[in-house]
């Protein structure tokens, strides 16, 4: 079912060179936005973090945003997004599930002279008139940098590393590993041992690592895409005595990632403001809506076709210990979820984590 959010008049626009610039006094005729996000599962942020920004800010922007969920079916998503071009909206934010089916979505839009955004990830092949992320490829060498200075291997003359990636469906999965290829390959004495995808699902990661683990039993590190695969390695380690002793990195900042890396059991995640997404994204489509233009602070090359799409950019933040408050200080994730048995409370509590 479509989640409806505000419907009024009006559009208040703002930004930086991070964000979408310029305004219009008068509202647009148009103030109908679709947002098709992929799933539940491969990420919290797909079920709160997103879906909340989006809509404060479509609130904030007086626009109709209409927010669906393909729970992982491309074809699911296609069916929502014919309904949402068949209601009306002016703008569509994409999340694909992978980049062909986001292509026919975006055709299919074209045809109906509905404008796309890609939404942090970028359909390869695609014809949206604009992509907002954050710096993927930066993403994956702070990954890189971050899991060469964690604990358990800082220092270390010869360290024996494993990666597991991110969906090969998934243009940013690419990007991460071009980013954390690109630093750990030049490490002095890091020999990569394997490298496979984990696919963004739990269950997979695991029997990957499991066989890693299995073949080459002196890992040192892991360089895991992504929180939710993590935990799936940490879990085989911790099998096998092994959590704490193996460095272990992640990304998305999620409420488990979090406990993680207070436990020391996780050397770091990547917390990317869902802000810096949302708010921009909706700001740009009420801009679109308005009959502007906004020219993007940068570009990034599609794959596929190489076209340069303008892009909108944000910076991402490493979280180890020292700074491990900082997501749920920013409201990204809540006390309550990072903390949610008294163990938990306890170590939140020394590391800075105030309780409601």
């Amino acid at each position: 079912m479509t989640g409806v959010v505000a419907a009024a008049a009006g559009l208040t626009a703002c930004g930086n060179n991070k964000s979408a610039s310029s305004s219009s006094s008068a509202p647009p005729a148009n103030t109908k936005v679709g947002v098709l996000l992929p799933d539940t599962a491969t990420s919290p942020r797909w079920v709160s973090a997103d879906p909340t920004e989006l809509r404060k800010q479509c609130a904030d922007n007086k626009l109709t945003c209409y927010i669906d969920n393909a729970n992982g079916s491309p074809t699911t998503q296609q069916s929502q997004a014919q309904a949402l071009i068949n209601q009306g909206v002016g703008v569509l934010l994409v999340v694909n599930l992978d980049s062909g089916s986001g292509k026919a979505i975006e055709a299919l839009a074209k045809q109906h002279n509905v404008v796309t955004i890609d939404y942090d990830r970028l359909t390869a092949g695609g014809t949206a008139s604009y992509y907002v992320s954050y710096d993927n490829v930066k993403v994956g060498e702070d990954q890189g940098a971050a899991l060469t200075q964690a604990p358990e291997v800082k220092g270390k003359s010869s360290v024996n590393y494993v990666e597991i990636d991110g969906a090969p469906t998934d243009n940013n999965a690419a990007l991460f590993a071009q980013g954390y290829n690109s630093v750990l390959s030049k490490q002095p004495g890091w020999h990569k041992l394997a490298d496979q995808t984990g696919n963004w699902d739990a269950a997979t990661a695991q029997t990957v690592f499991t066989t890693m683990l299995g073949q080459h039993p002196t890992i040192n590190a892991v360089m895991v895409a992504n929180d939710t695969m993590a935990q799936s390695v940490i879990n085989v380690l911790k099998a096998q005595g092994l959590a704490g002793k193996v460095a272990v990195s992640g990304q998305d900042a999620t409420a488990g990632g979090l406990d993680n890396v207070m436990a020391g059991t996780q050397a770091f995640t990547i917390y990317k403001p869902v802000a810096g997404e949302a708010d921009v994204a909706i700001k740009l489509a009420g801009q679109i809506l308005a009959g502007q233009k906004p020219t993007a602070p940068s570009t990034i090359k599609d794959p596929t076709s190489g076209r340069e799409v303008p892009s909108y950019l944000a910076d991402p933040t490493v979280i180890t210990k020292a700074n491990v408050a900082l997501p749920v200080t920013d409201g990204y994730v809540g006390a309550a979820a990072v903390c949610p048995t008294p163990a938990l409370v306890a170590l939140c509590t020394a590391n800075g984590i105030k309780m409601p």
